[in-house]
């Protein structure tokens, strides 16, 4: 098999899983967001024991983001897990 068969392979199994996320995405009712903060189970921890300001340091640690755009993602994440 050629390397340029292998890539068109590969290719069409990404389309194929990239497919079945999307349904599986649809059929549980959960939205992606590309946020790396809000993956993070420290972030979601701190703000569950009450300590925004250290989810916010920790989110800007991890996004580079400035103070006000952490605080309002921090935020956002704690109106959906609280």
């Amino acid at each position: 098999m050629s390397t340029e068969q292998d890539l068109i392979n590969l290719r069409v199994r990404v389309a194929e899983l990239e497919v079945k996320l999307d349904f599986l995405y649809r059929k549980l009712g959960i939205e992606y967001v590309n946020n790396p903060g809000m993956a993070d189970s420290r972030i979601i921890e701190l703000l569950k024991k009450g300590n925004k300001l250290e989810a916010i340091k920790v989110y800007r640690d991890l996004t580079n983001a400035d103070l006000i755009d952490a605080k309002r993602e921090v935020e956002k994440i704690e109106a959906s897990i609280l």
